[in-house]
């Protein structure tokens, strides 16, 4: 029989990744009882707010109730997201579900691969718990297309979110998921943020891998020399730790290297 959870005095939709990993990890909450907060989270606001644009409830569960699993009969030591919900936008290759790009043309287009970036994520032990609404074809500073239509600002619906990461910004500002994964060429993971009271990070090139197992697999010269994947979240804290996560080289994108992600202290640079 499995023991049952001992949540915070948080509600559990309200803290960080950083935490929520920390408390799974502790056993005080299994990561069940995080995901099943995000989704209820997910059903109280998605009508209004309109950034989930496809829901992975039932896989995301089914990947909870493992996680917990292993919580309890660990193997080897558990990984630094282990059990923890994210979303991630509908431009990002997730095997078993769409990427769409935003647009009609594209509304079955499943890919064979998932994307480096959910490969890092699921080996760090996170969960997909939804696909994020964008700008159709991620080319607009406000999130809204012809498939999923508009996202709306969480704080004022006559505002926009930003684009074309607004799905992810909205979804976290909410509380829908703790991390959010976009990308971003001129704006597009920072502007969203501004928009919602959150945080982004738009790595240098080269750090996170972007590559796609569907067209279209290259940006043109705008792709090669600005487009990279990053996290949404609300602390900084999160912000670091999905990079960890998420940076080093990857055989699929040419551009990456493995460097590290800290220098020496000050003083030391003297």
């Amino acid at each position: 029989m499995r023991a049952p959870d001992a949540p915070p005095h948080a509600p559990l939709h309200t803290l960080d990744a950083t935490t929520l990993a920390a408390l799974i990890r502790a056993r005080a909450v299994s990561s069940r009882a995080v995901v099943e907060a995000h989704l209820a989270r997910i059903d109280a606001h998605h009508l209004a707010i309109n950034a989930i644009a496809h829901d992975l409830r039932a896989d995301a569960l089914a990947a909870a109730d493992r996680a917990d699993a292993l919580t309890a009969r660990p193997t080897g030591p558990l990984g630094p997201l282990h059990g923890v919900p994210y979303t991630l936008k509908e431009n990002i290759d997730l095997t078993g579900s769409p990427t769409t790009h935003g647009t009609r043309a594209l509304r079955d287009a499943r890919p064979y691969l998932d994307a480096p970036v959910v490969t890092r994520l699921t080996a760090a032990g996170a969960i997909c718990i939804g696909r994020t609404n964008q700008s159709e074809m991620g080319l607009r500073l406000h999130t809204d297309n012809p498939l999923r239509g508009p996202t709306r600002n969480p704080f004022d619906a006559a505002l926009t979110p930003g684009g074309s990461s607004g799905g992810d910004a909205a979804a976290v500002a909410t509380g829908m998921t703790p991390l959010g994964i976009g990308n971003d060429i001129g704006g597009s993971l920072r502007l969203p943020a501004h928009c919602c009271g959150v945080a982004a990070l738009k790595p240098t090139i080269g750090r996170i891998a972007h590559a796609a197992s569907l067209p279209p697999r290259d940006h043109g010269a705008a792709g090669q020399l600005m487009l990279t994947e990053g996290p949404i979240a609300r602390t900084v804290a999160d912000l670091r730790l999905a990079l960890r996560v998420l940076a080093g080289r990857d055989p699929r994108d040419p551009r990456t290297v493995d460097a590290p992600l800290t220098g020496p202290p000050p003083d030391e640079r003297r």
